[in-house]
């Protein structure tokens, strides 16, 4: 495992873009506290005019630009190594920052609901300036059934750092704590497991390597299982919690209101997922015969059932394959990404000590980074073009929209980043005719699926059933943990697939976990994308023209009424069984290439 400072400097994200010095970060960081404690005066004041209303609005949008650029760059500063004490340090004050500022403006809220609804409408007449905040707007009234008084909101904003700290253990534990050991790979050599080399360890063709990569991965977070059934479990009565006193129905109807999903589209991926899995248990089934194997087990699942031609894919060639794989988008697209690769957006290789897997993250005013554990196979230029799908979403809205609707929820984002991996998969299947290619990337495509679709709704189920059990007072114990999850699995995979007391750990590893019914948007995200990478192909200009308006939209509207834009609706169910059909025939296609 290489240190941070061996890694070319071209191979890592500019940060210094953001801030020339910590010492330049440390003056940020006392501003964003001042202009917070300066943001005080408007206290008991929102009413008084409309002029004031607004200012009041645009001081807000300062004083939060602020605190997000402080907090940005600590923690890619501490994702760069997670065992450097320095930035730990600053990741800490940056996220009790983030505390207090939320702390010192929790009054906004409620005093902004109590003023008069016809006074509200005036103020909207007569100022202007208040259009552009029109959705915000509507967004806080939508809340005005869970906003509690100033004195609770305060207190609820004081205990935001404490409350999530859950989240923090298990970051701690999962990227800078535990240790996997040595397993012995295919040449019989002795390599270091690490959370960037476990997937491809368990694709290894040796079935003795696959065997002790799994074993040494769970039999670690085994040693841990009661530790982190009592993190998770604490995590999860937060989420109760919180959706309790903010008076919803339930934690995932809290959870869905953000973004005002109806309950109905959770329910339908799950349902409808559920009824189609026959379809996976055939694929499962299928994937056990071309294995050789009477029995499938969890670490014979990811292993190729097909090898492409050439595999190793230098990350100089991933690049040049994502830009013809997104010419589709046109130029403006396209330009846009060789830009963010030439200037720095990417970090690109594994360190010691260095955040597992991959995103996307900045701040409005930063580049939108990516940082990735690239190890130079074809399935890292999907994670490119993924992560860059995220990155283009952010730069195109960037651009366009104001700081207030300069995010996007992960309802949409997983759209922008999937629709780049629908475009690469088919890029590649246009262009490496061969058979052998085909059956690769058929396996692949169903992986997919499998991983994206499947997976992340089994995930889902899982989310929903912890907290319905916590919602009616049961203890969230490692043992109760396990045997949910290992029922799941069971249904998940079928017959062909051997349900193990590691497998039932799985839980135990998933970070999304730690943020309440996020998982479930990946899902839903791959069905709105698979639907709006067939239009951008069928249907060309006018496609791309809305795609790309899509992604500029930002956070200007709910979620549901963005995508209507990019042509899908996701409020149907529709969007959902049209890609459980891409499934199926892809699982008729392995079948005849087998």
């Amino acid at each position: 495992m290489k240190k941070r400072k061996d890694i070319p400097k071209k191979y890592r994200w500019n940060i210094e873009s953001m801030y020339e010095s910590d010492k330049a970060w440390e003056d940020d960081f006392e501003k964003a506290s001042t202009y917070a404690e300066r943001y005080v005066r408007y206290a008991g004041k929102l009413s008084e005019s409309a002029k004031t209303l607004l200012k009041a609005l645009r001081d807000m949008d300062r004083v939060w630009l602020t605190v997000e650029r402080v907090y940005v760059y600590a923690r890619m500063r501490r994702d760069e190594n997670n065992g450097d004490s320095k930035y730990q340090a600053m990741a800490d004050r940056a996220q009790s920052l983030f505390a207090k500022v939320a702390a010192d403006l929790s009054f906004f809220t409620p005093e902004f609901l109590a003023i008069p609804k016809a006074k509200l409408n005036e103020f909207r007449r007569v100022e202007r300036g208040l259009a552009g905040y029109a959705h915000i707007i509507e967004v806080l009234l939508r809340r005005k059934p869970h906003v509690l008084g100033k004195k609770e909101e305060n207190l609820l904003a004081l205990l935001s750092e404490p409350l999530s700290a859950t989240n923090e253990i298990f970051s701690m534990l999962n990227n800078a704590d535990i240790r996997f050991g040595e397993i012995k790979d295919e040449k019989g050599k002795s390599v270091e497991l690490t959370h960037g080399n476990y997937i491809s360890l368990l694709e290894s063709g040796d079935r003795k390597v696959r065997k002790a990569a799994y074993e040494a991965l769970y039999d670690a977070y085994g040693k841990h299982r009661n530790m982190l059934a009592a993190t998770y479990g604490f995590n999860t009565k937060t989420d109760v919690l919180t959706a309790r006193i903010r008076n919803y129905g339930s934690s995932l109807e809290a959870s869905l209101a953000g973004d005002n999903v109806p309950l109905a589209v959770y329910d339908n991926l799950v349902d409808i997922v559920s009824d189609r899995l026959p379809v996976l248990h055939r694929y499962m089934d299928i994937r056990r015969k071309a294995l050789g194997l009477r029995k499938l087990t969890m670490y014979d699942v990811y292993v190729p059932l097909f090898k492409p031609k050439k595999d190793s894919l230098a990350y100089e060639d991933a690049v040049d394959l994502m830009l013809e794989a997104l010419a589709p988008l046109g130029p403006s697209y396209t330009s846009a990404v060789e830009s963010g690769v030439r200037s720095g957006w990417i970090d690109v290789f594994e360190n010691e000590g260095k955040s597992s897997g991959a995103y996307s993250f900045g701040s409005y005013d930063s580049m939108p980074y990516i940082l990735m554990n690239y190890s130079g196979r074809l399935k890292d230029a999907f994670t490119l073009v993924h992560e860059m799908g995220h990155s283009l979403h952010s730069y195109f809205t960037r651009r366009t929209q104001p700081y207030r609707y300069g995010s996007h929820s992960i309802f949409t984002a997983e759209v922008a980043s999937t629709v780049n991996e629908s475009l690469l998969m088919r890029h590649l299947l246009d262009t490496r005719p061969s058979r052998a290619d085909r059956r690769y990337l058929t396996n692949l495509y169903l992986e997919e699926f499998r991983t994206t679709l499947f997976r992340q709704t089994m995930f889902a189920e899982f989310e929903r059933a912890t907290h319905e059990l916590t919602e009616r007072g049961d203890v969230l114990t490692a043992d109760r943990l396990c045997g949910l999850y290992a029922e799941l699995n069971e249904k998940y995979f079928g017959p062909a697939v051997v349900t193990d007391e590691r497998i039932a750990l799985e839980w135990a590893r998933i970070p999304h976990f730690y943020r309440a019914f996020y998982v479930y948007k990946y899902a839903t995200g791959f069905s709105a994308a698979t639907a709006i990478a067939d239009k951008l192909i069928d249907e060309g200009y006018a496609a791309v023209r809305d795609y790309l308006h899509f992604l500029k939209l930002g956070d200007s509207d709910d979620p549901i009424e963005l995508l209507k834009v990019a042509g899908v609706d996701m409020s149907k169910p529709e969007p959902i069984a049209e890609a459980m059909d891409v499934f199926e025939g892809l699982v008729d296609s392995l079948a005849e290439l087998v």
